[in-house]
C-alpha cells in the first residue's frame, strides 16, 4: 500500500491545546478575580477541563450547537444562570489570554518539512472551521495544507467513520491512501482505524492504557493505531505502511 496523503487532528496534535488552556484560563481566572474562590488554580483547571470535556461531548453528539456548548462551558463553571451574549462575553475575555499563549509543539514543523514533498496534507478536527481556520493561520501553518475540514460544518463528528470518509473524499483518494495523526487513542486512533484509513496515534505523555496494534483478522482488516510518542518517528511509519501484518510499530 502507498500512502499519499496525512490528514492531520490539530488540537494536541499540531497545536499544544492543553497547555494554552491552562494557561490561558489561569490568566483568565486571575483577571477575573475567581480563584480565591477554589481554595488553588488547579482545582480551578481541573473542573474547567472536565466540563470543557462533558459539554464537548455533547457537541460531538449532536446535542448542541458548537456555540452553545462554549455557552454551557461558561454557565456550568460559574454555576452561574447567563444569558447567551454574557456568556459569550466571559469565554471572549477568557479566549484573549487563551490565544496569546497559542504555540505548535516543537516537532511539528520538522515534520511538516520533512513530508511536505512526499505526500499531500489536510485537517479533519471536531471542532468548527472559523475556529480551526483562525488557529492554523496565528500559528502560521495553514497554507501547509490542502484541505481544512470540521466537524461543525460537516455534521458528523470522529470517531464516526463517515468524518474520517469525507476527508478522503475531499483528497479524492482512497482511504488506505490516506493516514491519519492524531492525540486521542479512540476518537482518533481507532476511529482512523476502522474507517480504513493508516492510523497513528500521537501519544506524546506516554500513556500506559490505549488500543493495541496487533495483527489483522483478516486478509483486508486494517490493525489498530501506531503509537509514537514524537512526530519524528512519522515519516518510518508512512514508508513502511504495516496496518496488514507487517511488525508493527506500536510500543
Amino acid at each position: 500500500m502507498t500512502i499519499r496523503a496525512v490528514v492531520w487532528d490539530v488540537d494536541d496534535t499540531l497545536f499544544d491545546y492543553t497547555s494554552a488552556d491552562r494557561e490561558g484560563m489561569r490568566a483568565h481566572l486571575a483577571a477575573e478575580g475567581l480563584l480565591a474562590g477554589w481554595g488553588s488554580a488547579e482545582a480551578a483547571l481541573v473542573r474547567w477541563r472536565e466540563i470543557t470535556d462533558q459539554q464537548w461531548a455533547r457537541f460531538s453528539a449532536g446535542e448542541l450547537s458548537f456555540e452553545d456548548q462554549r455557552r454551557d462551558r461558561v454557565r456550568v463553571f460559574l454555576e452561574t444562570e447567563l444569558t447567551d451574549a454574557e456568556a459569550d462575553d466571559w469565554f471572549r475575555r477568557y479566549r484573549t489570554h487563551y490565544e496569546a499563549v497559542w504555540a505548535l509543539f516543537p516537532d511539528v514543523l520538522p515534520a511538516l518539512d520533512a513530508l511536505a514533498a512526499g505526500y499531500r496534507h489536510a485537517v479533519l478536527s471536531n471542532s468548527s472551521l472559523h475556529v480551526q481556520d483562525h488557529k492554523l493561520r496565528t500559528l502560521g501553518v495553514y497554507d501547509r495544507f490542502e484541505a481544512v475540514l470540521c466537524a461543525a460544518e460537516l455534521g458528523v463528528s470522529k470517531p464516526a467513520a463517515g468524518a474520517f470518509l469525507a476527508a478522503c473524499e475531499a483528497l479524492e483518494l482512497a482511504p488506505h491512501e490516506v493516514a491519519y495523526v492524531g492525540d486521542h487513542p479512540e476518537i482518533d486512533g481507532r476511529g482512523a482505524a476502522d474507517a480504513g484509513l493508516l492510523s497513528v496515534w500521537i501519544d506524546r505523555h506516554g500513556l500506559s492504557t490505549g488500543p493495541t496494534n496487533g495483527p489483522a483478522t483478516r486478509a483486508d482488516a486494517p490493525a489498530g493505531p501506531h503509537r509514537i510518542a514524537s512526530l519524528a518517528e512519522l515519516p518510518a511509519i508512512l514508508r513502511a505502511d504495516t496496518r496488514f501484518g507487517a511488525p508493527s510499530t506500536f510500543r
